[in-house]
């Protein structure tokens, strides 16, 4: 039997991981953190997909109780600023299609829709939300789409049958603490100390690591959430990193923690923003009571120095005081993300840039694989690989995604954006890109494995980015409009209904947080 498992390094993926162990497994397996109280975490996963809200039900935590302990707030989507042309923007919601007649709706729009509004906003609910600033629930808790509350239980990503409409903006490092608490009431042996040397015996696989406090200790299994280092996956284990530089050249960051002491007159906007910029894009993430700021970049096309003054600008004129976090980001996978008895999660396995909130996506998932193919004292390689292979396509996956944002976006007004046109990209993703120029992409010509993204939003931003089909489907000129014509009708009502029925995001979680 499997029955102690070492994890190195705390933080958001540490403290996750830790925490859902517990949850799934109990006392039956001894689970031990450490991390060192000199190494600071990155934090930028502060924005999250709707599926996180798997990983809360799992942990039987409430919404009510753990977001005011996080500074947490709504994201309803994502609103992409300046990426066609200046002054522009539209959302990329969590909302799947409708449709009619068997079409989609954003199949019906290239027909028949109103191009005086944008393709977003004809064909979801949730724009009209954002702009409105509305929260997803009722004062009383209740959730405006009927049918999708209540807890999903012990459920994990692959059980995800209805598209949840928001996710969650929170604090990463509160949430770390919290989860400490968490971990820690369950049984979790949390150490705190230096680890300063990491023994294997005669196979090469993992035995202890040697704290400079602690001494040994000893493990079964050991999880690598040491960050960008990968002490035990990289550094010990000697798996080789694959980059993705090459279609993905953000290769570092800065951030500010900017704050919002004025929220109660400004609101709050329940969803994340990126704004296109000269070298990159910045990230805007409301928190309670703060925002969360950051300009991702690519040193090819901007230094550190104008980096930080351009989102000093941009996110905190005149409040200079502030810390400026600068990162250098890893982006690409391991090889391998599993190595005999080491597995990484988290920064220490793969990373891309922040541009879809894919980073806690890929902690969730990397745990939930973890326990679906837990070994026992056999080490079957299978389960191994299947682990493998599964974390490789969710990362490939979304790596196409990510190109796709920059491939098709229409701006290419600096050397950073004309230089995005003629990049290499992923051959496949060139495949799509050329069904999508005659029509939309569906379920069999989008990336085929899980990767966290549905048709919709591969429709959604290539239409948004601008990269759409020369014409219509030509089936649909033999087919009567007026169902399509009525499921707009329909989204608007409703959409006028919500905007008028929902308090605003910030009076719901002032109340919420008052509450606690």
């Amino acid at each position: 039997m499997i029955n102690s498992v070492v994890i190195v390094g705390g933080g958001t993926a540490g403290w996750m991981s830790a925490s859902y162990l517990k949850a799934a497994f109990g006392d039956r397996i001894n689970v031990t953190l450490v991390e060192s109280d000199r190494v600071s975490s990155i934090g930028v996963g502060e924005a999250t997909f709707s599926t996180v809200r798997h990983f809360f039900d799992y942990l039987g935590l409430d919404e009510r109780e753990w977001m005011p302990e996080c500074a947490g707030s709504y994201k309803l989507g994502i609103r992409f600023e300046n990426w066609r042309k200046s002054g522009q923007h539209f959302y990329h919601p969590f909302e799947r299609l409708g449709a009619s007649d068997g079409f989609s709706l954003a199949d019906w729009w290239l027909l028949k829709g109103d191009r005086s509004q944008p393709f977003d906003r004809s064909c979801f609910i949730t724009p009209a939300l954002c702009e409105a600033q509305r929260s997803p629930r009722m004062l009383d808790g209740s959730l405006f789409a009927s049918g999708l509350d209540g807890s999903l239980g012990r459920s994990t990503l692959e059980e995800q049958r209805a598209q949840f409409p928001y996710a969650y903006h929170f604090d990463a490092g509160l949430l770390a603490q919290y989860l400490t608490k968490y971990g820690t009431d369950r049984g979790v042996r949390h150490i705190v100390d230096d680890v300063v040397d990491v023994g294997r015996d005669e196979r090469g696989w993992l035995s202890h690591v040697t704290t400079r406090e602690h001494g040994e200790l000893a493990g079964d299994l050991f999880i690598d959430c040491t960050g960008f280092r990968g002490l035990l996956i990289n550094q010990t284990m000697e798996e080789p990193f694959e980059s993705f530089q090459d279609v993905l050249p953000n290769n570092r960051a800065v951030a500010l923690r900017v704050p919002q002491p004025d929220q109660a007159t400004t609101g709050m906007r329940p969803y994340t923003t990126a704004t296109a910029m000269e070298a990159g894009w910045i990230w805007t993430i409301p928190l309670f009571g703060r925002n969360g700021n950051g300009y991702v970049y690519s040193d090819e096309f901007c230094t550190p120095e104008e980096a930080e003054r351009t989102l000093r600008e941009f996110a905190a004129p005149g409040q200079d005081g502030l810390e400026a976090n600068h990162i250098r980001m890893r982006i690409g996978r391991n090889r391998r993300s599993w190595v005999k008895n080491c597995v990484a999660i988290g920064l220490s396995s793969a990373f891309v840039e922040p541009l879809e909130s894919t980073g806690i996506f890929f902690i969730q998932h990397g745990i939930e694989q973890l326990v679906k193919h837990f070994p026992d004292e056999r080490w079957d390689q299978t389960l191994a690989k299947s682990y493998n292979d599964r974390v490789a396509h969710v990362l490939d996956g979304v790596k196409e995604f990510l190109v796709l944002h920059y491939r098709a976006a229409q701006r290419d007004d600096t050397p950073y954006w004309k230089e995005a046109k003629v990049r290499p990209i992923p051959d496949a993703l060139a495949a799509r890109l050329e069904i999508g120029a005659s029509h939309l992409l569906d379920e069999e010509t989008i990336y085929p494995y899980y990767h966290g993204f549905e048709q919709y939003s591969w429709i959604t931003m290539m239409l948004g980015l601008g990269h759409e089909p020369t014409r219509p489907r030509p089936t649909l000129a033999h087919i009567d409009p007026a169902g399509a014509r009525a499921e707009w009708a329909k989204l608007r009502a409703d959409a006028e209904r919500q905007v008028a029925t929902l308090p605003s995001c910030y009076e719901y979680l002032a109340s919420i947080n008052s509450a606690r």
